[in-house]
């Protein structure tokens, strides 16, 4: 029992060690690309072939699907990569681990990246003593890489090694005889063989030496092989419970991916392995049928061709998956009431989340661009059942950015409490925090404007049509202003520009100041009702105020200061 006991305790530890490097490189690769890092994947993976690449040179660099597609799920969590693009690189990386079996066959071992382990961090161990933050952080990133691959020794050591004794599974050539049926076991198998120790590549190995030892025949090798490529779909689909909806999602198209993948080539297996054994018995080398020494290179091609083909299959469907994977997993009940890419697991480092923050500003933002659609609508609606929906809409979307700011204030407010955020990172988190506030004050702001129009409603009174030209016209300008304030929000540095939204906000000023101007010398002239025109001017100083709070955001978003600015444009 303590024999039992010290066993587990060594997996939890190498399990730890593995999660630790990982935490440690991915910090550190954060901080090293900083902004940089959503244009660095988005070049990457700007269509979807660019993103076959991408997927297979990192997992041919790694030698791990698994690797790849939970680092891909974070990125999709974390918001830097978007559904569709995640999907081209998970394809990639279906065909980069087929290296790791071409490497088992050819060379006969697996490259070690630990064995570099210790040298790699008397390297980059130094670096994190550096002044300079650029070297602190690669020496992050270098250790981490190190600890990570030491993890993984640790880790491929202290399970149970079914490698070194493969007579664990001899009883499986009991099941070799049942036609059809053996096939769809032995997927079974490969399935759950690649569940347990939680590596294609591993599973791989393992089914070579079955093969080997003359226990399966080829055929039930290959189908072995396939199950173990819905296998490692269970890493990432894992790694998704405890992300947000998108990277569920694209842990999902995984599955999808690689189940219809077998489901076809199931259908065709005997004439797909048949094809293998006439390409090496026409080069030459003994039939894998007949040859058990052939069947490695045999299960090599059979690999590789199969996800390549599956691969330039399903490549023209990436937006169709997209569609299937969004519609089997809806956002939660309320949707837009959420928080969406916000979550507590998953790659939870300041960078990453400051970035998961960004994008729920973003979302916050585009909220208050539908208030000011909403509100367009309401003051030329004149069926109550819809003036009552319309109104309704609003409260609802003022809870939200109620909520919203709330929830992403907190979240940024453990962010900055972590105490490992550099100096640009801790002027985006006040950035943030800043713009919230400022998003949070204008869905209020839209709200006691459809309050007043609820009022004017009820009275039975009626704005003039020129005051409702009016209200459009501001209102129009407003929106203007929260497009600007949205692009802001949701561009990178070199495309943000506070210019326009200025040129904008001036507009808004110089309308406000004419209507005005205008209400004035009607109450001189006596053209004036009281409880009317008391309303239309709260609606467009408080449209004003909304253009204040959107050149604010826009100001915090691209680090410069409207008035400096003005007086740069007046030269």
């Amino acid at each position: 029992m303590q024999y039992g006991l010290f066993e587990l305790l060594n997996l939890l530890g190498a399990l730890g060690f593995f999660i630790y490097g990982m935490k440690v490189m991915s910090e550190g690769i954060q901080k090293v690309a900083g902004a940089k890092m959503r244009s660095i994947l988005s070049s990457m993976t700007s269509n979807r072939f660019k993103g076959v690449f991408t997927g297979f040179t990192i997992t041919s660099l790694v030698q791990s699907s698994s690797a790849t597609t939970v680092l891909v799920v974070s990125f999709v969590n974390a918001g830097l990569l978007s559904l569709t693009e995640s999907i081209g690189v998970i394809m990639g990386a279906n065909i980069g681990t087929t290296i790791t079996a071409w490497l088992i066959s050819i060379v006969g071992f697996k490259v070690k990246i630990a064995t570099y382990a210790l040298p790699i961090i008397a390297f980059g161990f130094p670096l994190m003593f550096f002044n300079r933050e650029k070297l602190k952080f690669w020496g992050e990133v270098l250790v981490g890489f190190a600890l990570l691959f030491m993890g993984l020794s640790l880790l491929k050591d202290s399970v149970p090694d079914l490698n070194s004794n493969p007579q664990i599974l001899e009883f499986l050539s009991r099941y070799t005889d049942l036609g059809y049926l053996s096939i769809l076991l032995f997927v079974l198998i490969g399935t759950c063989v690649t569940v347990v120790v939680q590596s294609s590549s591993a599973a791989m190995a393992l089914t070579l030496v079955m093969a080997n030892n003359g226990w399966i025949p080829f055929e039930l090798a290959a189908a072995m092989v396939l199950g173990e490529n819905i296998g490692t779909t269970i890493t990432a689909n894992l790694a998704a419970l405890v992300g947000n909806v998108h990277a569920k999602r694209a842990a999902l198209s995984h599955l999808i991916f690689n189940i219809f993948g077998v489901i076809w080539i199931l259908i065709l297996i005997r004439p797909a392995i048949n094809l293998v054994d006439w390409y090496l018995v026409s080069n030459g080398t003994a039939s894998p049928f007949t040859s058990a020494a052939s069947i490695p290179i045999a299960l090599s091609i059979f690999h590789s061709t199969f996800n390549i083909l599956n691969t330039l299959l399903l490549v023209w469907f990436v937006n169709f998956i997209a569609r299937t994977v969004t519609k089997a997993i809806k956002s939660t009940g309320e949707d837009e009431f959420s928080l969406e890419y916000i979550s507590t697991g998953l790659m939870n480092t300041a960078e990453f989340s400051i970035e998961e923050a960004r994008k729920e500003t973003v979302r916050m933002g585009e909220l208050t661009i539908k208030m000011s659609k909403q509100f367009q609508d309401l003051i030329v609606e004149e069926k109550p059942k819809k003036q009552n929906k319309l109104l309704k809409k609003i409260r609802d979307f003022e809870l939200m950015t109620d909520r919203m700011e709330h929830e992403i204030g907190e979240y940024l407010m453990k962010v900055s409490a972590q105490g490992t955020l550099s100096d640009s990172s801790s002027i985006k988190v006040a950035s943030l925090l800043s713009s919230v506030n400022d998003l949070e004050r204008i869905g209020d702001l839209f709200f006691q404007m459809s309050r007043d129009v609820q009022r004017l409603f009820k009275s039975e009174k009626k704005f003039k049509n020129k005051q409702i030209k009016s209200l459009q016209e501001i209102v129009g300008l407003v929106q203007e202003a929260l497009g600007i304030m949205h692009h802001n929000l949701d561009s990178t540095e070199k495309d943000k520009s506070l210019e326009t939204a200025v040129l904008v906000e001036g507009k808004i000023n110089s309308l406000r100041d004419s209507l005005r101007k205008e209400l004035t010398k009607a109450i001189e002239k006596e053209k004036y009702d009281p409880q009317r025109d008391g309303w239309y001017k709260d609606l467009f100083h408080l449209a004003e105020k909304i253009g204040d709070h959107a050149i604010n955001v826009s100001e915090a978003m691209t680090g410069e200061k409207e008035k400096e600015l003005k007086e740069e444009i007046k030269k």
